[in-house]
């Protein structure tokens, strides 16, 4: 019988046993790769806050006695989408008869029962997702004054990352966004940089940002930018004040799955369970003992 699909926004569910692995697998790549996390924000809903304790930890070495691991500072702010009186209900079935959604259709139905909540709006996701690069994200970015630049790790739910990525994107002033080597839009033609697409569990975003004077442009990534931006509105100096102008953002890789590669599912519905921290992977059954 096959399982029937529920929402899951605000609701706190596990980390599953597959996410578990997803989440230790990029906590190895990135320590491999020298990315030394100085900042870690993550959502206070447990299958992302686990995820970022998960990705943390290979990050310092356990025989250094001189270095503290980063703390996962977790917020609410950083929820996924509140989906209000569907969390954890069925995804309701489009009507045949109708143009409209079956959300739709059952919100018109329901929306003046006692205690009906409708769906976190895409305004209210923004407004939260400003507040976060307010509060948070842009102190770090613009406080950077240190001979070592800060490394900022954002964990959390696949709709409000979307948002935040956007929120991001319109910090930066015009023609301030670039393409890293390698990397091409979607399809490669001219998709509006505000719908990168979705994100993997545990797929990645790497943004650079520095500041204009630290950075050498890039010919071929600003043709392709610019492309893009030619719509982008310009932003007002009241915007500006707020915003990171003066400083140029580099995108090095979107939704990356490296650290995925040759992972497989459990069988079984085993993956999907919930994950036990006093669990063992089989791994840890072959590692050679230390004499």
């Amino acid at each position: 019988m096959a399982k029937l699909s529920t929402t899951a926004g605000v609701k706190d569910s596990a980390l599953t046993i597959h996410g578990s692995l997803q989440a230790e697998r990029l906590g190895r790549h990135l320590a491999q790769s020298g990315a030394k996390a100085t900042h870690v924000f993550a959502s206070d809903l447990q299958r992302a806050s686990k995820t970022a304790e998960a990705i943390c930890a290979p990050q310092i070495p356990k025989s250094d006695g001189n270095l503290e691991r980063v703390e996962v500072i977790k917020l609410a702010l950083l929820r996924e989408q509140d989906f209000g009186f569907y969390e954890g209900k069925p995804f309701y079935a489009r009507n045949r008869d109708s143009n409209k959604s079956g959300k739709d259709n059952h919100r018109l139905q329901h929306a003046k029962d006692p205690g009906f909540q409708d769906v976190e709006t895409k305004e209210a996701m923004e407004t939260r997702m400003d507040s976060f690069m307010d509060l948070h994200l842009l102190p770090v970015v613009r406080g950077s004054y240190s001979e070592n630049d800060p490394v900022v790790m954002v964990v959390s739910h696949g709709i409000i990352l979307s948002t935040l990525w956007r929120c991001i994107l319109k910090q930066f002033p015009t023609q301030s966004v670039q393409l890293g080597p390698g990397l091409a839009l979607r399809g490669g033609g001219p998709t509006a940089l505000e719908h990168l697409g979705g994100w993997s569990n545990t797929g990645y975003v790497e943004l650079d940002v520095k500041a204009q004077t630290s950075i050498t442009h890039s010919t071929t990534a600003d043709t392709a930018v610019n492309s893009v931006l030619a719509k982008k509105p310009k932003l007002n100096d009241a915007v500006l004040l707020k915003s990171l102008h003066g400083y140029i953002m580099v995108i090095k890789a979107v939704n990356c799955k490296d650290h995925l590669v040759g992972l497989k599912r459990t069988g079984g519905g085993v993956g999907s369970s919930k994950f036990d921290e006093g669990q063992r992977t089989i791994e840890s059954f072959f590692k050679k003992r230390k004499v």
